[in-house]
Formats: C-alpha cells, structure tokens, sequence
C-alpha cells in the first residue's frame, strides 16, 4: 500500500527530497499562493510549526499558480514575500500543479487517498490542506476556507498516537 514515503518532491533552493525524510512526523501539506484572499493564512501555518515543530509537525507548503494566477512569481520571489511578509521556517517546496495533466506525483496521490467536498478530487483552490499521519497515510483534507487553527486538535491527536 503506498504512502506518502513513496514521493519525492523539490524544495525552492532546488534540492530534491525524499518525503521518507519525514517519516515518524505528522505533516500538513499545503498548496500556496502569494496573492490570494487565504494568503494571512500563512501566519496560522508558521504558528501551529512553531508550536509543535518540537513534537513532530512539519508543514510543507507547495505554491502552486493554478488558481486565478495568484501565484506568478519564480521561486525566489515566492521565498523572499514568505520570508518578508511571514518568516516562515517550514519548507516551502517549488511551484507544482496540484491538478490536471501536470499534477505533481504527491497530489496525485493526496487527492486520491482524500476526496473534497461532494467526493470531489480536485483540489478548488488555494490553501488545501492535507493532515498525513506518522505512518504516512493521509487522515483528512481541509477545505481553503478552514483557517490552520481549526485543524490544531486534529494535529494534537495525530501527535499523541
């Protein structure tokens, strides 16, 4: 049964990774954007990292321009607003398609371990969430509009397991 181990993925700085790095971690995947109505969203993203990196969170966040072009600037622009604008410390991966005849390998495979509203597999926009457990399966998709807050409890169950 695959897992999220099984995928690869490029950071900003270029560097490819195995999501096997992450093995034993709870992740939240998320796909970003710069100038979106959800972008404030990155500052409840950096908060729930800084509070519970030391537990075993990552967030991983993965720009994508497929959403009404809120996502046009090359890689180093993205990282220089987050680092501006948010400070953020989790990764920040570069820019993928999360649908259509691009989509990257890990929504790929996120889409089709968690459906969306309806049992719907496309992700609808920007600031899609993805909660994968320690043992690299994925337990639920959140919807743009769920602010990170929401999904804390949800983050402190996967923690504790």
């Amino acid at each position: 049964m695959p897992t999220i181990y099984d995928y690869n993925a490029v950071l900003n700085n270029g560097k490819e990774v195995s999501l096997s790095d992450y093995r034993g971690k709870v992740l939240l995947i998320v796909n970003t954007a710069s100038a979106c109505g959800f972008t404030p969203q990155y500052e409840g993203l950096q908060n729930l990292y800084k509070k519970y990196q030391d537990q075993g969170l990552e967030v991983l966040a993965f720009p994508c321009n497929q959403f009404n072009n809120q996502e046009k600037g090359s890689d180093d622009e993205i990282k220089n607003f987050c680092d501006l604008n948010f400070n953020i410390s989790f990764p920040l991966f570069q820019k993928v398609d999360v649908n259509g005849d691009n989509t990257h390998p890990l929504y790929q495979y996120l889409k089709d371990e968690a459906r969306g509203f309806f049992g719907s597999k496309n992700v609808k926009w920007n600031f899609t969430k993805f909660l994968v457990g320690k043992d690299g399966q994925v337990v639920k998709r959140y919807a743009t509009m769920t602010k990170p807050e929401k999904i804390e409890s949800a983050i402190q169950r996967e923690l504790s397991k």
